[in-house]
């Protein structure tokens, strides 16, 4: 019964958004962030903490505020553009949605090579990986976990896959990705929340130590794969900017382990550098630094 109600309110949000003139979509979306914002004690603690341990103290409440506000109006941005494209025809999709660097993947693609896409959890990442699957003709294939309710993840499955975006399970992950390559389909990976430490790779990220997912890395010593980051950005939640970086290139020396670590802070420092690029683009409601201890 939960999952009827869950797929009523989806299609209730569906019909509401696609009658708002965008300027009221707008407002809503920052008065539902600033309740979000204002009624999770919880949430505005994680913030505040990463935002300490990333500025080193340096931000005053004010501005923890702002930026903490402006995470929640991605997060819902992402989750109402997942409902607003459901059913939307390719071309408008990208209609509103620029690209920097895409020379990069063009040369890939030229040469017949295969890489890994490495992002984050930044602005609009669901319009990120579908953007980037349709301007470049590419099966990409994300990592994610389950939703609770099977008849929304198999909503938000069949949403995805109408963008050329596949999804394997977060357990499991390492088989559906290897299967993946095998069957030239582009893997892209979200290299930026915390995980378990016998799962992880140490990285300094804002000088502090932090968990990292190895995956990518693995993927890219085992397939001989490099690794292309892209991040995707907005001021006014119309416009969407994809910004597509050099490549990590891949590396497989005689030392697994040190290929693997050096593969893996590269992701970490880019992932740094976008954020400060934008800080308030970040879902800084995670616990990245669970555990950290000054580097």
């Amino acid at each position: 019964m939960i999952d009827y109600i869950y797929l009523g309110i989806y299609k209730t949000f569906k019909v509401i958004l696609s009658l708002l003139p965008r300027r009221f979509r707008n407002r809503v979306l920052a008065v539902l962030a600033a309740w979000a914002y204002r009624v999770s004690k919880k949430h505005r603690i994680i913030i505040d903490r990463n935002l300490d341990i990333a500025y080193e103290g340096k931000l005053g409440q004010q501005e923890k505020q702002y930026i903490g506000k402006a995470a929640f109006e991605n997060l819902i941005d992402t989750v109402f553009g997942i409902i607003e494209r459901d059913g939307m025809s390719h071309k408008k999709v990208l209609e509103n949605v620029s690209f920097e660097g895409e020379e990069i993947i063009e040369r890939y693609k030229k040469e017949g090579k295969h890489f890994i896409l490495v992002t984050g959890h930044y602005g609009n990442w669901e319009l990120l990986s579908q953007a980037i699957a349709l301007r470049f003709d590419l099966k990409l294939v994300g990592v994610g976990r389950k939703l609770d309710s099977d008849l929304m993840d198999r909503v938000l499955k069949q949403n995805r896959e109408q963008f050329n975006v596949e999804m394997v399970y977060k357990k499991g992950a390492l088989k559906g990705c290897i299967d993946a390559i095998r069957d030239q389909k582009i893997v892209g990976i979200l290299t930026d929340q915390h995980i378990r430490k016998n799962q992880s790779i140490d990285v300094t990220f804002f000088g502090h130590k932090a968990t990292h997912t190895p995956l990518a890395s693995i993927l890219s010593r085992k397939f001989g794969l490099d690794m292309i980051p892209a991040f995707i950005h907005t001021e006014d939640y119309k416009h969407y900017k994809v910004t597509i970086y050099d490549p990590i290139q891949t590396r497989k020396t005689d030392n697994q382990e040190e290929d693997l670590a050096i593969l893996t802070q590269a992701q970490s420092d880019m992932m740094e550098k976008v954020i400060k690029q934008d800080p308030k683009q970040w879902f800084w409601m995670h616990n990245r630094w669970k555990g950290c201890e000054k580097r």
